[in-house]
């Protein structure tokens, strides 16, 4: 009976280690797609985005003329930009169950949001009317950058309070 408990709660254990990475390949997969986008589709995409946004911004700031096509451009990096802050955190929580140290983990969280903002930039070359652009794995690396310091900060202040109630 002992034996079979072990063996549930071992395999709860293995489910649960592997939820993380779940997540970090549905969100890839996620980016993959939005990439593979022919650039009209994808820009398309954007400018509906954008009109919403110009919508939202007359509403709250009646008067002010925004370019659309400036506009658009932020929306498009914002996007690039938010895509990897959240891959560089879904990455990070993979890994913090791992074994690897904190120092280390955290250049490999910093290594793998790269790699792949490289590697997508790559497949861009395949698709209609896209390329590759160096700007983007920048701007894709510093979402990553920010998305790693921000769960650095949160876990910090979940653990922090976590250590105030147990003084308590």
């Amino acid at each position: 009976m002992q034996n079979k408990m072990e063996k549930t709660i071992s395999v709860n254990q293995k489910i649960q280690s592997l939820i993380p990475w779940i997540l970090v390949f549905l969100w890839m997969f996620l980016i993959f797609n939005m990439s593979a986008q022919p650039a009209t589709e994808s820009n398309s995409l954007s400018t509906g985005v954008t009109e919403k946004l110009i919508e939202l911004l007359n509403k709250i700031t009646p008067g002010v003329d925004l370019n659309m096509e400036q506009v658009n451009h932020i929306v498009r990096k914002n996007a690039h930009f938010f895509a990897y802050l959240i891959l560089a955190i879904l990455v990070r929580n993979a890994l913090r169950k791992g074994e690897i140290p904190k120092g280390k983990n955290l250049l490999l969280a910093i290594g793998i949001c790269v790699l792949y903002a490289a590697s997508d930039e790559f497949h861009q070359i395949f698709v209609p009317g896209r390329g590759p652009q160096v700007k983007d794995v920048f701007i894709d690396s510093a979402g990553a950058v920010i998305g790693i310091g921000i769960y650095q900060l949160v876990n910090k202040m979940v653990k922090q309070k976590s250590f105030n109630k147990a003084k308590l």
